[in-house]
């Protein structure tokens, strides 16, 4: 019966020893993660997420210390996330509001503005619409419901879809304020209903949205940065007046100013930024630029 217990207690020991050596190889295993490693968080703008990918896998196949997490959701969101301090780089296609600034200084943070690239807002519509142009005017008549048939704008007599980006989108905003409204102040019309999206208007969570309802619904129109355009959509030339030239978005009529839709796109961080953020942010500038063009839109230099 001795023996029986000692033989037992020499098992229970050495199981006991098993498992604190299995735990201590496990927990070395986990240490070879380097505690000097920086993570980034970039959140914003879906207009801006695909080439901030791009920036972040370049970036960190050169400087493996560094890591970049990307993820969208709107200027809106990235932008929130910057004043609640949960990212360190905000990305939005839009400036920020004023309130937005507002709420920032109200939680000890000074917004810093980075321009990062700009870009062309595409007007898009079905390759069968025999539509090719449109002025400004026609499109903010269009999407206030003004005019409701493409009939109205010497097409076919068919009832006109109207697709935006959600209102969380610096993409919305920026078409809001620069063509329904025609580039006034809203502060100026807080009196003109009518400059605002018709309430027929389908409000589409994506870019990757627009696109597929475009493709299949031949009386849709919509808009979108020109890097997410597809071989499957018409992207149609647009003037500024009915007495003025009609141009088509593309990186040249961008660069010369033909193109009347294009905008700057930033990176907004909490105050000046610093270490690996500065590192980041000043290769984006300058070496970074090279991946702009590559996604569709136009790089600063």
């Amino acid at each position: 019966m001795l023996l029986s217990r000692l033989a037992l207690a020499l098992l229970f020991f050495g199981l006991v020893g098993l498992l604190a050596a299995c735990g201590s190889r496990q927990t070395s295993h986990s240490g070879d993660v380097s505690p000097s490693a920086q993570t980034i968080e970039n959140r914003g703008s879906d207009t801006l997420v695909n080439l901030a990918l791009a920036w972040a896998e370049a970036y960190m196949e050169w400087h493996p210390e560094v890591r970049i997490s990307v993820t969208g959701g709107g200027s809106g969101t990235g932008i929130a996330a910057m004043i609640n301090g949960t990212v360190d780089l905000a990305n939005a296609s839009r400036a920020m509001k004023s309130e937005e600034i507002a709420a920032a200084e109200a939680n000890g943070i000074t917004p810093v503005e980075f321009t990062v690239a700009r870009d062309a807002i595409a007007v898009v519509v079905h390759p069968s619409n025999p539509v090719d142009g449109l002025t400004l005017q026609q499109i903010s008549d269009i999407y206030t419901g003004k005019i409701t048939n493409w009939s109205q704008v010497a097409g076919a007599d068919r009832p006109i879809v109207l697709l935006s980006r959600e209102s969380n989108s610096g993409t919305y905003v920026y078409f809001l304020e620069n063509v329904i409204r025609l580039g006034e102040q809203e502060s100026d019309l807080e009196q003109e209903s009518d400059l605002l999206f018709s309430p027929d208007t389908l409000l589409m969570p994506s870019s990757e949205g627009i696109s597929a309802e475009v493709r299949q619904n031949p009386n849709a129109i919509g808009y979108d940065g020109l890097g997410y355009v597809t071989s499957d959509q018409k992207m149609l030339a647009v003037a500024r007046d009915a007495d003025k030239p009609y141009v088509l978005p593309a990186v040249e009529t961008v660069n010369d100013g033909s193109y009347p839709i294009s905008r700057p796109l930033y990176v907004y961080t909490a105050g000046e930024p610093a270490g690996a953020v500065k590192a980041y942010l000043d290769w984006i500038l300058s070496e970074g630029q090279s991946l702009v063009s590559k996604l569709g839109f136009v790089p600063l230099r």
